[in-house]
């Protein structure tokens, strides 16, 4: 029986991207010797002090609140626990398409088994010093010129290798998420290969 690969993902709740990313490596898990964790970084942090338009700045004011929520519950429940939590939110915030709110949180909270009075953590900077530690780890390998997702693998060789993205809508099911998995960690472990890229023309689609 093959080893399972632990694989690690960086995401920020409110990203729709990073959302449909994730959904593709659960997809992943179930076709390949996988075994995905889930991990807080911030676009808060990530674009402090840029120049921002006010309505992204405004995103990233409001943006805080849920991944305060998911540290607080990482330190109260553990690693598994964010996971579960990411699924009641993304599922909340890019499905439901329901406003970032105590509210919205406290929901979550509750859909993940978790305990609802987490939420009041949005409004906390107490947590803001684990956020960052999360955010750094995560963002390290890969630079700031990036956001969110990013995933940290055993590349082909077992060398590690950490990248962003992929970008992709919709998520791919079965085999194909196998097939763009391996893809993915080929050109990702190889040495010097930095970016493949073309112009976006489909807005996220989370079917």
């Amino acid at each position: 029986m093959s080893e399972r690969a632990a694989v690690d993902m960086w995401f920020d709740p409110i990203c729709p991207w990073a959302w449909i990313t994730s959904r593709w490596l659960l997809e992943v898990e179930r076709v390949r010797d996988v075994d995905i964790r889930y991990h807080v970084m911030s676009l808060s942090v990530l674009n402090e002090g840029r120049d921002l338009p006010e309505e992204y700045q405004e995103l990233m004011r409001t943006g805080w609140g849920p991944v305060r929520v998911c540290i607080a519950v990482e330190q109260r429940y553990g690693a598994d626990a964010v996971r579960n939590l990411y699924t009641a939110l993304g599922t909340r915030i890019h499905l439901g398409q329901e406003k970032l709110s105590p509210e919205l949180y406290a929901a979550a909270l509750t859909d993940a088994g978790l305990d609802p009075t987490l939420a009041e953590a949005a409004e906390s900077t107490g947590y803001d010093e684990a956020l960052r530690a999360s955010h750094e780890a995560g963002m390290r390998p890969v630079g700031t010129d990036v956001g969110t997702p990013v995933v940290h693998a055993p590349g082909p060789d077992g060398t590690p290798v950490a990248f962003f993205g992929p970008v992709i809508t919709p998520a791919p099911k079965g085999e194909a998420a196998g097939r763009l998995w391996d893809g993915v960690l080929l050109v990702a472990g190889t040495p010097g290969f930095y970016e493949l890229k073309r112009t976006r023309e489909l807005g996220p689609t989370f079917d």
